[in-house]
């Protein structure tokens, strides 16, 4: 990875929200091509996009991959795929195999469907032990595990999330944007209180628009999964300061311990 990539990259700490401007902001979105309908010519104009924005990353389909790496040399967006998208029922090995390929092509980072199943029979050990196989063997690419969490309890969000860090990946992610619902903010909330500071936290799914975008960094993500980047860019430059405010509260909220 390029070392002015590596440095956008990096943060996997809640944001400051007040210390928040464009770039900052920006900084913090994967941009999505991942709709299976997307030609060529979407692809293309989705990386111009994000390197018009400066965006973190474009999160691309394995097969758009290596154009997508091309796209993107010359810029400061980081070119990332998915990995056993979007069901995470692939054999374990051809899930790594899928992930080494990626690195091989320029992946700078990827994120990995959990085997969704597995974590809801509650088979804990497979699930650290795939993760942890494939981690390994990609290392030192960041690896970001996509829970699926519409199909959790709170309970099964949690041991996600610990076997995710016992595994040693650098995000948890709530979803692959295809599931019954997309980010929640009280879901987020949960996921970054149990992988404290040292692990991402990225939102994805439904997150269209600058407010939503906001509560999801107020609630303690540090990355967030978007298709409609120009508009969330564009409501910034027009009533940022007011939308940061907002959120605000909303992280105020979150923060409140429960009334007995």
């Amino acid at each position: 990875m390029r070392q002015p990539v590596k440095v956008r990259l990096a943060n996997r700490a809640p944001l400051d929200l007040a210390a928040l401007d464009e770039r900052a902001l920006m900084g913090c979105i994967d941009h999505s091509l991942l709709r299976p309908e997307l030609t060529r010519a979407d692809v293309e104009a989705g990386c111009d996009l994000a390197v018009e924005w400066e965006t973190a990353t474009v999160c691309c389909r394995p097969a758009d991959l290596a154009f997508v790496v091309s796209r993107l040399r010359r810029s400061l967006v980081g070119p990332t795929t998915v990995i056993g998208f979007p069901h995470g029922a692939h054999m374990s090995n051809i899930k790594e195999r899928e992930a080494l390929v990626a690195v091989e092509q320029g992946a700078v980072e990827l994120d990995v469907v959990i085997n969704i199943g597995a974590l809801r029979g509650g088979d804990l050990g497979y699930v650290r032990d795939e993760l942890a196989g494939l981690i390994y063997a990609v290392a030192p690419t960041p690896v970001k595990v996509i829970l699926e969490t519409a199909y959790l309890s709170p309970e099964q969000v949690e041991a996600g999330c610990r076997v995710a860090v016992e595994a040693r990946a650098a995000f948890v992610k709530n979803g692959t944007g295809y599931s019954p619902r997309g980010a929640e903010a009280g879901e987020i909330a949960l996921m970054r209180r149990v992988v404290g500071d040292r692990v991402g936290v990225k939102a994805a799914g439904g997150v269209r628009m600058l407010d939503a975008m906001l509560t999801m960094l107020a609630a303690g993500a540090c990355r967030v999964g978007a298709t409609a980047t120009a508009a969330i860019g564009t409501e910034w430059r027009e009533r940022g300061a007011e939308a940061v405010a907002a959120a605000a509260d909303v992280a105020f909220e979150l923060e409140r311990p429960a009334t007995p």
